[in-house]
């Protein structure tokens, strides 16, 4: 895709237009919601462009001008993550630097970012990340900062970064266990459940629950170490007979 050399201004513009289409109930952002000196250069930077037009006082996205936002949300959206989850800045101050550090994202470095988080699904704020070509390649690094648990191996260890449970009833349960952000949690085992040490105590989630939650990974035990022993009756979820029951 073309990478446009725009201004911050018109980059937020632009931004804002995608999300006033792709995330609300309008498909326009209307120019009076924009200051004076925002409408005149923005309007003129991205319409010379041939990313937005404006027409009764409201301005639309072209086609090349919605691939050039969802890039810019893409990249704003992955710095509010790697802000938050390796670089442990505080929220106050996430959104802001995020926008500065967007710039530094572009086209190949930002797959980079996405691949070290683990291709993560959501920003702090629980907005989604629109995917890249590294997501739908499946692509990984070598060594994953941030990684759903369902991707973690054995042994491996971390602490949880966030949850993206799209299942209010499990978000639930796993809160009231303490599987919150900043608990240390241990991969036991994947199959036939994921079993994960959460405390003093062990949870088994199925796979699609172990994909909700990412894990800021922090080591990993040697290999040579004797099995770890987990629990049969381990807190959480288990199948029978085609349902899911509560242990």
């Amino acid at each position: 895709m073309t990478e446009f050399d725009l201004s911050e201004t018109a980059e937020e513009v632009l931004a804002s237009l995608w999300v006033a289409e792709e995330e609300s109930d309008e498909h326009s952002l209307s120019l009076e919601d924009l200051s004076p000196s925002e409408s005149e250069e923005a309007l003129r930077e991205l319409s010379d462009a041939g990313l937005a037009s404006g027409s009764s006082g409201r301005l639309t996205l072209t086609e090349a001008g919605r691939k050039a936002a969802r890039s810019i949300i893409r990249r704003e959206r992955l710095a509010e993550r790697l802000l938050a989850d390796v670089l442990n800045v505080g929220d106050a101050v996430v959104t802001e630097a995020a926008c500065k550090f967007e710039h530094l994202l572009r086209k190949g470095i930002d797959d980079e970012i996405c691949t070290l988080l683990g291709h993560p699904k959501v920003c702090p704020h629980g907005n989604p990340i629109p995917p890249g070509e590294c997501c739908r390649e499946g692509a990984r690094a070598a060594r994953t900062v941030v990684s759903a648990l369902a991707d973690m191996s054995p042994r491996q260890a971390g602490v949880i970064a966030y949850i993206h449970a799209r299942r209010r009833p499990m978000l639930q349960r796993l809160l009231a266990m303490g599987a919150v952000p900043g608990a240390p949690v241990m991969l036991l085992q994947r199959f036939p459940s994921f079993v994960f040490q959460l405390g003093q105590g062990q949870v088994a989630v199925d796979r699609e629950t172990a994909r909700d939650i990412y894990v800021r990974i922090t080591g990993k035990r040697p290999a040579a170490q004797p099995p770890l022993s987990f629990s049969p009756r381990a807190r959480g979820f288990r199948f029978r007979r085609g349902r899911r029951d509560r242990s």
